[in-house]
């Protein structure tokens, strides 16, 4: 269940649907964590471009999932705060 702005650790995005940069320390370590994953599984691209594509696509899902869970609620949004 998304979480209320003074809480989240991802901000929604102030244009579209999503989330924008994280707002609380948590949502940067989960960002760090994201960014090092995929620097870690870099070598599966030597096994194949699909197994890494695979992976990232895995990867992004959990970072989504986590978005989810530790953000702001997701909705479309036309720039304006409500």
């Amino acid at each position: 269940m998304p979480l209320p702005k003074d809480k989240a650790w991802f901000a929604a995005k102030t244009y579209g649907w999503g989330w924008g940069f994280p707002m609380r320390w948590q949502g940067w370590v989960v960002m760090v964590g994201f960014v090092l994953a995929i620097a870690v599984g870099a070598p599966l691209v030597k096994r194949g471009a699909v197994f890494f594509v695979a992976y990232c696509v895995a990867l992004g899902a959990v970072l989504m999932a986590i978005c989810y869970w530790k953000g702001e609620a997701p909705r479309w949004r036309w720039g304006s705060d409500e």
